[in-house]
């Protein structure tokens, strides 16, 4: 069906539409260093709080860090898994929740709030206005993924301290994410958690609320 909007806007829809967290599609091969860099500088082009810019990228390429990252992180499924009861446990163990050894690069999100300190604009009321930022360029290196047709999957189940020692971060510097990301050979039309009947899409309709909460 074709679009009546303008080319470059129909064009950044498609892009929001098509991104996906990515798990079991990624092929292994290497990414351009041109497009790599093309990524991670829209990444860190993102609006951050007091123009802090309070992230930083750890690239992880090393066989035995990502092996030693997977295996916690599989240790840690199988915690989640344990307080699932019998219904929900037969639904999860389906679901592959990371792609850290089979995608071309891991990258570590990290997050300094000592960035632009003492005196960071715009964060005095709001404590975790950094971390927001943080969660910006995430977005900002995914949906720039999705344009070059590489595929990005958060991978979320660890614990911060073990992240944090593995990829040698300063005290105080968190780990927010590490993204698995490289080529792949599909991104599915259904995100992964629906297919599997995990969790369905909320329409907009049920999100939006008028003037006030609960004024529908």
């Amino acid at each position: 069906m074709e679009s009546d909007l303008a080319p470059e806007l129909d064009a950044f829809y498609r892009v929001l539409a098509r991104r996906r967290d990515v798990r079991a599609e990624f092929t292994g091969e290497p990414i351009d260093d041109d497009v790599l860099m093309r990524v991670l500088g829209a990444a860190h082009t993102a609006p951050s709080v007091g123009m802090s810019q309070p992230w930083d990228f750890v690239l992880v390429s090393d066989t035995d860090t990502r092996t030693q990252f997977r295996e916690h992180v599989l240790s840690e499924r199988e915690v989640f898994e344990s307080q699932l009861d019998g219904e929900r446990g037969h639904t999860f163990r389906k679901i592959k929740i990371e792609g850290i050894l089979e995608s071309s690069l891991g990258v570590v999100v990290t997050y300094d709030p000592e960035r632009g300190s003492p005196a960071v604009l715009g964060r005095h009321a709001i404590a975790d206005a950094g971390l927001y930022s943080v969660c910006l360029a995430i977005q900002n290196l995914w949906l720039a993924a999705t344009a070059e047709n590489l595929g990005v999957g958060w991978v979320s189940f660890y614990r911060e301290e073990f992240l944090a020692n593995l990829v040698g971060l300063p005290e105080g510097v968190r780990p927010v994410a590490w993204l698995c990301i490289g080529p792949v050979r599909k991104l599915q039309q259904v995100p992964d958690l629906e297919r599997h009947g995990w969790r369905s899409r909320k329409p907009l309709t049920e999100a939006l609320h008028w003037e006030r909460y609960g004024a529908r």
